[in-house]
């Protein structure tokens, strides 16, 4: 089977791509591995800006039905003291610029934006091979393959699609987080819910640090981010709850109870995400008939841009394309050209934020990060 343009991975960025290209009448197929839109949770809220992510939205012509996905005071951000005094208190005026949705429907928003049969599930691609001129095959699990004309790689951290493009493999960036959800707050665990506030919460100390916002239906969903080598998390049995969350909770054990309860009184067992990166400045030479996007491309330590960044590259690769409808070469030199240095800049400041002596983990240097942040350019 032959296609024009074949996507793998129907995550935010690619599912942005398509539907561009949708937009400009360029079909696309992507392959997901998943079996289904509900096979799996798809996370929890992301912020989308108006510089990056709210761009890709416009392109794709779907300001207006993003706009009621947006769940209203979410922006709100408040600093605590592992102490649980409020340190920082921001409201959310409706001005900041990064309202906050479910990724799950925004994700389900661009599935439905595209035609019929536009994603393939249950496709979970295995391997990959130049054939020349430009094309490449890709061979799923169970044995069915693809020939395309133009490969993109949106298929996240541990892409199939990126050894067509590049060496460079995810490396751990020291530091993992520990996911947990809090269901029914407000009634059942009143005290956590008012440390978290409306929106956002964050309680950074060197290594350790409480990170937790409020979902919607009255859900907070917390992620304790430890910076710890991965034999540390190792030693630990997560598959025994109980002994993972008491172990997780005494790093935390001279912190104020609202806070642990972030960790002690989960609704759900403890997810460990150890967190991982690819080299700042990733990039790759020019090669015929494929590229890549999202954390395929500049997979880089949670900075808050990751899902903005593949959907705006999304967006900027469906434009390309149609800008040269006749010319892939070109319409990948130039997405290329204006990605990398974006994606670069990111990734630096993900370095910045979470490495060992940056003042983002002190209450203080967070503070004066969102006041600065907040300042008129």
């Amino acid at each position: 089977m032959t296609t024009d343009v074949t996507i793998i991975g129907a995550g935010l960025g690619g599912l942005t791509l398509a539907r561009v290209l949708h937009v400009h009448g360029i079909p696309a197929t992507v392959y997901e591995a998943e079996p289904s839109p509900a096979a799996r949770s798809q996370g929890g809220m992301l912020d989308i800006h108006d510089y990056n992510g709210q761009l890709a939205l416009e392109t794709a012509d779907l300001m207006d039905e993003f706009r009621g996905l947006i769940l209203e005071g979410r922006q709100a951000m408040r600093v605590l003291d592992p102490d649980g005094t409020v340190l920082f208190d921001k409201a959310d005026d409706g001005t900041g610029g990064r309202p906050e949705v479910q990724r799950g429907e925004l994700r389900q928003l661009l599935l439905d934006s595209l035609p019929a049969d536009s994603v393939k599930w249950g496709y979970k691609a295995g391997g990959t091979r130049t054939l020349g001129d430009g094309r490449h095959e890709v061979t799923f699990a169970g044995g069915a393959t693809v020939v395309t004309g133009l490969l993109v790689g949106a298929d996240g951290a541990w892409s199939r699609v990126r050894p067509l493009l590049s060496t460079a493999t995810p490396e751990y960036v020291g530091k993992s987080v520990v996911e947990t959800y809090l269901f029914d707050a407000d009634t059942r665990h009143p005290a956590a819910a008012k440390a978290v506030g409306g929106g956002s919460m964050i309680a950074p100390t060197p290594g350790r640090e409480i990170f937790a916002h409020r979902e919607k239906g009255d859900t907070l969903h917390a992620y304790v981010g430890l910076s710890e080598p991965q034999d540390w998390f190792a030693a630990i049995d997560f598959t025994d709850a109980a002994a993972a969350t008491a172990r997780i909770a005494a790093e935390f054990d001279d912190w104020a109870p609202e806070l642990t309860a972030l960790i002690t009184d989960s609704d759900t067992e403890p997810v460990l995400r150890p967190l991982y990166a690819l080299p700042t400045g990733h990039r790759w030479d020019r090669v015929p008939g494929v590229t890549l996007l999202g954390d395929a491309a500049h997979l880089a330590a949670p900075n808050g841009e990751g899902a903005n960044l593949a959907m705006l590259d999304g967006a900027e690769l469906g434009k390309a394309l149609a800008a040269y409808p006749d010319d892939i070469e070109a319409a990948l030199t130039e997405y290329e050209r204006a990605m990398f240095p974006r994606s670069a800049e990111a990734a630096f400041e993900g370095t910045e934020m979470h490495g060992a002596d940056s003042d983002n983990n002190t209450a203080h240097g967070l503070i004066e990060a969102f006041t600065r942040h907040d300042q008129p350019q």
